[in-house]
């Protein structure tokens, strides 16, 4: 390539370094979540709730009005 081209070829290749670098460190974040065996501290499935009282999937307008939810 001609000289003109240098500063945009070295933009791209900062650009492309980057763009390398975060894949690299997703895949080592990912690889790392699931190679750890760590204690789960927020459990998102949470047993009380609405949804898990129904079929999957529910049916469309099951609930005239929203159920009250009693804590055991």
């Amino acid at each position: 390539y001609p000289d003109a081209y240098t500063t945009w070829n070295v933009v791209s290749s900062m650009g492309s370094t980057m763009s390398l670098i975060g894949v690299m460190l997703l895949v080592i974040i990912i690889w790392e979540s699931m190679s750890s065996k760590r204690q789960i501290l927020f459990q998102e499935n949470l047993q009380s709730s609405v949804e898990w009282t129904q079929n999957n999937p529910p049916a469309e307008h099951s609930y005239t009005e929203l159920p009250i939810i009693m804590k055991f």
